[in-house]
């Protein structure tokens, strides 16, 4: 079964073999045979291509089931014993300033080493319905203000605006403070169309009645400041992450937006019955496994 739901989220038998540490024509093996002793196809293969077929959808929904299950058990009877063992799945924007995550995660495995964590990057609006499928345990989130997850435990962890970075050369870059309507007719870098890091910005636009130009969309900052860098536009990031991007690179230069874009930073985990693994991360973090954010 695991072989199978490695396969379905990786589509790419090699790489389903890597996550599972074992060699592609034993994974490759194994399914065929559980294949023929189901009597139906559950991935359609070609060359180029692997999908799950409809009966491999089915599968996997219930092998996710029954694996969660099974890793519970384990888990559980290792917490009983006062040790917290399993697996840990965590998600993450790449713009989280409210925590470090790589400090949190060596702390994390310092204090409970039987723990197997896996960390997985993404868009917000993803990371939570994965929290909220069972896939992850938990997430940390940028969401627009005003716009909260669903189906899942969060608390607020940071509220922060944005500021605009533009090239060291641009004539904006000695300003002190400017106003959406003064950079309006500017090109933009920016996030994915349709992406909660894009909806920030996109929605304070509209909410001054300007319309902008987004001539570059690009899914990692690192491509967003290297496209301002050479000038071919300017972009608005969440100011914590922002300044010591600015900080560090001379060739960029910060400037503080006075009716720019708002997030929260949200850590969100599942409301359902959270693992040992995942109660001891919310310890480590200093929240109780059954708080919830008034907001």
């Amino acid at each position: 079964m695991r072989y199978v739901v490695a396969v379905a989220e990786t589509r790419n038998f090699t790489r389903a073999a890597e996550r599972c540490f074992v060699v592609q024509s034993s994974l490759s093996h194994r399914i065929a045979a559980l294949e023929r002793e189901l009597g139906v196809k559950l991935f359609a293969r070609s060359s180029r291509r692997v999908e799950a077929t409809s009966a491999g959808v089915a599968f996997v929904a219930a092998a996710r089931e029954c694996l969660a299950a099974a890793d519970r058990a384990v888990a559980d009877a290792a917490a009983a014993t006062g040790v917290v063992r399993g697996r840990l799945a965590v998600g993450v924007i790449v713009t989280t300033a409210a925590v470090d995550v790589p400090e949190l995660l060596r702390r994390y495995r310092e204090r409970y080493p039987d723990v197997r964590v896996v960390l997985r990057s993404g868009r917000s609006d993803e990371l939570a319905a994965a929290v909220r499928d069972g896939e992850l345990d938990i997430a940390f989130l940028g969401l627009p203000e005003g716009e909260r997850p669903s189906g899942v435990e969060a608390l607020v962890l940071d509220h922060d605006e944005h500021a605009l970075i533009v090239p060291a050369g641009h004539r904006l870059a000695g300003a002190t403070r400017i106003a959406l309507r003064e950079i309006a007719e500017e090109t933009f870098v920016d996030f994915a169309a349709g992406t909660p890091a894009r909806a920030q910005s996109d929605r304070a636009f509209a909410a001054a009645g300007l319309v902008r130009d987004v001539a570059y969309e690009a899914g990692v900052v690192e491509l967003i400041s290297r496209l301002v860098v050479r000038g071919l536009g300017i972009a608005l990031l969440p100011s914590a992450y922002a300044r010591p991007l600015a900080a560090d690179d001379p060739e960029l230069a910060l400037v503080r937006v006075l009716d720019g874009p708002h997030r929260l930073e949200y850590l969100v985990w599942s409301r359902f019955n959270p693992s040992p693994a995942t109660r001891a991360m919310l310890d480590v973090l200093g929240v109780a496994a059954g708080s919830r954010d008034a907001g």
